[in-house]
């Protein structure tokens, strides 16, 4: 049975990384959660491309930062920050499509 990234994450969260990029960062609950994702290759390049709908190589790196327990992942921002038509201008409300990770 799936479960949802929720149980794992005390933390999902998204922000601007600079003004043509956005990143998104997922703090797990405790090592073992940290270890299982990455040991398991759960948040990779082509889960986020298929989680914001954009090509993998708009998936610019994912990094596991094991002394905070968290995974990183940063892509390029579909509008540049403050642009025309853009709606948020700090990325702090991209984060909805993560909840969807299932392990």
């Amino acid at each position: 049975m799936k479960r949802s990234i929720l149980e794992a994450a005390k933390v999902i969260r998204s922000k601007n990384a600079g003004p043509f990029e956005l990143t998104f960062d997922i703090i797990f609950k405790d090592r073992e959660y940290f270890e299982l994702f990455k040991s398991q290759n759960i948040v990779n390049p082509e889960l986020i491309a298929k989680l914001y709908k954009i090509d993998v190589s708009d998936v610019l790196g994912i990094v596991w930062f094991a002394p905070a327990n968290a995974v990183k992942a940063t892509i390029k921002r579909p509008l540049a920050s403050g642009a025309p038509g853009e709606t948020d201008i700090y990325g702090a409300q991209q984060h909805a499509p993560l909840l969807e990770i299932e392990f």
